[in-house]
């Protein structure tokens, strides 16, 4: 029997099971009559998403899929979400799940990469029994896709092994999970955070999760009294937005035990101004797909500090090291490497762009930070160029490949602008040709049209010419306000 505060990898330990589905298959036995999928208008009890992921996976076994097979589960709502996850997980398929508000060029080109894979689109309206086939520990289980540096997307390449090891992660080192835990989910599903923190690691513990669609105020905040929930988890702006509202009201957020924060940095006055105002500790944590949740506080940490991130979590091994790849002392700043087992298979079709961040078993986080001697990690700095907006991570790359599309652009840079709400805001700087009467707006319509609402930038600057060094590239720190 799958007992209370089990987890799937003491499983995987024993050899008794590979395919992560195996462990979602007794949590639902044990579970059966408990409703844990919870939405605005219906909600299901493990044997319900059970029973309908098994339909799933039936039909994808009569289409002559299995094992190794790549599903795309594209749905709007995030109920049926989960279930063709699950039921993909199930037959032993490769599970991508795609982003509703993704525009259908975007779309298509992840499908692209992905080889034109089957489109789980709808769920069955029947409920069958169908046990989870076995699989290789290191199969890949989920791709996730990343925001390129040269505007294609990167396919993070998951495994069984790895997705068990980042689901070990959020259950204990990042969230403490209990069986009675109701955890809030407003996040996006095709993300890492949404998908394995909000929603599969609490369904693996045999705790709830309430999904709201999409984030509002008022929504969260009726979603946890309705509900009595007891864990919040949601990004830096999405706290600062219920902070400034006129329904943030202490005694309404009670039953909470904590709030966590990810997907983007959460700035130390945003959490003290939280715990002031709720009275609700904000636990605080980095991670990335292709590492799940590597460094975090935990909810009953005593000590934080307003520059750090966290601690490396249970099994987690991190180092700094100099432009050499020289590991440094503490306290002294250089880029992040981490050794973990939830780290990611490789990037899909990418040896060249695997091997960039990978070496010996390190990741290189691009990201620049310092460790205490606490342990405690902080992050300085980046590498890599990417711009995190309102907990999404939008590179750089892709929205310049975009703009240089534009018949009327000669060449773009884009750059990250502080904002108070949202962390950081997409800018961009562009040189037109010279007979253009090009407008700011025409720009950012035309964004509009070929990205994600996420993505496009709400800033455009003409410029007579992009700032160069000597080799040629683009001084985009000169850029910068």
């Amino acid at each position: 029997m799958f007992g209370m505060g089990s987890t799937l990898s003491q499983f995987c330990r024993d050899g008794m099971t590979a395919n992560i589905a195996q462990g979602f298959d007794l949590v639902a036995a044990e579970y059966a009559d408990k409703f844990v999928l919870i939405g605005n208008e219906r909600s299901l009890t493990w044997r319900q998403i059970d029973r309908r992921a098994g339909a799933v996976a039936s039909n994808i076994k009569d289409e002559g899929l299995g094992p190794g097979s790549r599903l795309a589960v594209c749905f709007d709502d995030p109920i049926d979400t989960i279930i063709g996850v699950f039921g993909g997980l199930k037959a032993g398929c490769v599970i991508t799940p795609f982003n509703g508000r993704l525009k259908s060029e975007e779309r298509d080109q992840v499908l692209s990469l992905l080889g034109n894979p089957f489109i789980v689109d709808s769920i069955p309206n029947d409920e069958v029994a169908f046990s989870a086939v076995n699989v290789d520990p290191e199969a890949p289980a989920i791709i996730l896709f990343t925001s390129g540096s040269t505007g294609i997307p990167k396919g993070a390449v998951l495994s069984h092994r790895s997705v068990n090891a980042g689901l070990e992660m959020w259950s204990h080192s990042a969230l403490a999970l209990k069986s009675d835990d109701i955890v809030i989910s407003a996040l996006p599903l095709a993300h890492s955070y949404g998908l394995f923190g909000t929603v599969m690691a609490p369904l693996l513990n045999g705790a709830s999760s309430v999904l709201v669609p999409r984030f509002g105020v008022e929504e969260v905040i009726r979603a946890v009294v309705d509900n009595q929930a007891t864990i919040f988890c949601g990004v830096a702006t999405m706290f600062r937005r219920i902070l400034d509202s006129e329904h943030c009201i202490p005694e309404l957020l009670s039953s909470l035990r904590f709030t966590t924060s990810g997907a983007a940095p959460c700035p130390w006055e945003l959490v003290e101004a939280w715990r002031k105002k709720t009275g609700l500790k904000i636990v605080r944590g980095y991670g990335m797909s292709e590492l799940f949740r590597p460094v975090c506080y935990t909810p009953d940490d005593d000590i934080e500090t307003p520059d750090a991130v966290g601690h490396a979590a249970k099994g987690v091994r991190l180092k700094i090291v100099d432009t050499d790849g020289m590991e440094l002392d503490v306290e002294q700043a250089g880029e992040l490497w981490i050794k973990t087992e939830s780290c990611m298979t490789g990037y899909l079709n990418s040896i060249e762009e695997t091997n960039a961040v990978m070496e010996r078993g390190w990741f290189k986080t691009g990201d620049l930070a310092k460790i205490s001697p606490e342990g405690l990690v902080s992050i300085v700095g980046r590498k890599k160029e990417v711009i995190l907006r309102g907990g999404y991570t939008v590179s750089a790359g892709e929205v310049e490949a975009v703009l240089n599309t534009h018949p009327e652009i000669i060449e773009a840079a884009v750059v990250p602008m502080p904002d108070s709400d949202l962390g950081e805001e997409i800018c961009a700087f562009v040189v037109l040709k010279s007979s253009s009467d090009c407008l700011e707006q025409d720009v950012i319509d035309f964004c509009k049209l070929h990205m994600a609402s996420y993505k496009y930038p709400r800033n455009v600057n003409f410029i007579p010419e992009l700032p160069k060094g000597p080799t040629g590239k683009v001084e985009k720190a000169k850029l910068m306000p």
